[in-house]
């Protein structure tokens, strides 16, 4: 049973910052992709950033220079560092795995992490 659980969201004032954390626990043998989602009500899921096994990391335009993706490999962690945050970054932030569980590849989700952003 593989199991990704997110962590550090909040409420946070414009200009702010925050970091959210996701944590892979369950029978992993390996870890590929791992990514951020977050999707506003009422809107689609979009993709945030990605990082890679190796450690390269890719954005969506709207957070460049803002966020920061990076990753764990022995703990099977991904963070989030998200700077200078304003009011469109308000969303349910959902990270994503593509491990191998012991049996085939798949993509795992969390359950999500709130990130309310305030004027």
């Amino acid at each position: 049973q593989v199991q990704l659980v997110e962590s550090g969201g909040g409420l946070v004032q414009a200009g702010g910052s925050l970091r959210l954390s996701c944590a892979a626990s369950g029978t992993i043998s390996r870890v590929n992709v791992m990514a951020w989602y977050r999707q506003a009500p009422g809107k689609q899921r979009d993709l945030v950033a990605t990082i890679t096994g190796g450690g390269s990391t890719a954005y969506a335009d709207s957070v460049k220079g803002r966020f920061t993706i990076s990753r764990d490999n022995a703990m099977n962690t991904m963070y989030l560092r998200m700077n200078s945050l304003k009011l469109e970054d308000t969303a349910v932030y959902y990270c994503k795995a593509h491990l191998w569980d012991g049996m085939s590849w798949k993509d795992y989700w969390g359950q999500g992490t709130q990130v309310t952003v305030s004027s």
